[in-house]
């Protein structure tokens, strides 16, 4: 990443004291800028097309919808868009939900400004920040699913990942499609990213 040239970063936030509050520790960095705002779901879903941040950081309750709505939105845009959750609420169904919609990662506002600076960051390279206990963990794949998604980071076809398996193409052509529904994702390619920025980070 070329240091005179910040990631792009917009924040969308209904509560005006937490988003400025964030906004001047991303300002902060040399390495981000901020180069939108929005506090709810209309304004930031009309904003997107134009502003194409680099990384979308959304609270998951807005007053004219969810966080939610707003992630899904940016991936009819861009299907690859990186996107940071930030919520109040630690529980497995945002974190479930959050993934679901592609996000690739989930900060709880209460951390300290530092962290979230570095989970932008991070999620800017390619990388997964979620709450300890969770990050290397699939949702709701079984451990054949994970075996597949371990064989898509190692640059394996389907066939290939078939022979290895001892089953079916098909099944896992099958098997590949609920696995990216599940992520959140639409191509096999961002698998492949997910697996090989799990293991530069030394998540196994």
């Amino acid at each position: 990443m070329d240091e005179r040239t910040p990631i792009r970063v917009m924040l969308v936030d209904d509560h005006e004291v937490v988003r400025r509050g964030i906004v001047t520790a991303i300002e902060a960095d040399p390495r981000l800028s901020v180069i939108g705002e929005a506090s709810g779901v209309a304004e930031a879903t009309r904003r997107l097309p134009a502003i194409r941040p680099q990384v979308l950081v959304v609270d998951l309750q807005l007053p004219d919808g969810t966080g939610i709505d707003v992630m899904r939105r940016a991936r009819e845009i861009d299907a690859e868009q990186p996107m940071l959750v930030l919520t109040s609420f630690d529980d497995d169904a945002a974190l479930r939900e959050s993934r679901a919609a592609g996000a690739s990662g989930l900060m709880l506002k209460s951390a300290r400004s530092k962290e979230i600076v570095e989970a932008i960051v991070a999620i800017h390279g390619g990388a997964s920040v979620w709450p300890s206990g969770h990050e290397d963990q699939e949702p709701d794949l079984s451990e054949s699913d994970r075996r597949i998604v371990e064989l898509i980071g190692d640059g394996h076809s389907n066939r290939e990942i078939a022979d290895s398996l001892g089953i079916a193409e098909k099944t896992v052509k099958n098997r590949v499609t609920v696995i990216l529904q599940t992520l959140g994702m639409q191509r096999r390619t961002q698998v492949a990213a997910m697996v090989a920025a799990r293991r530069r980070a030394g998540w196994k």
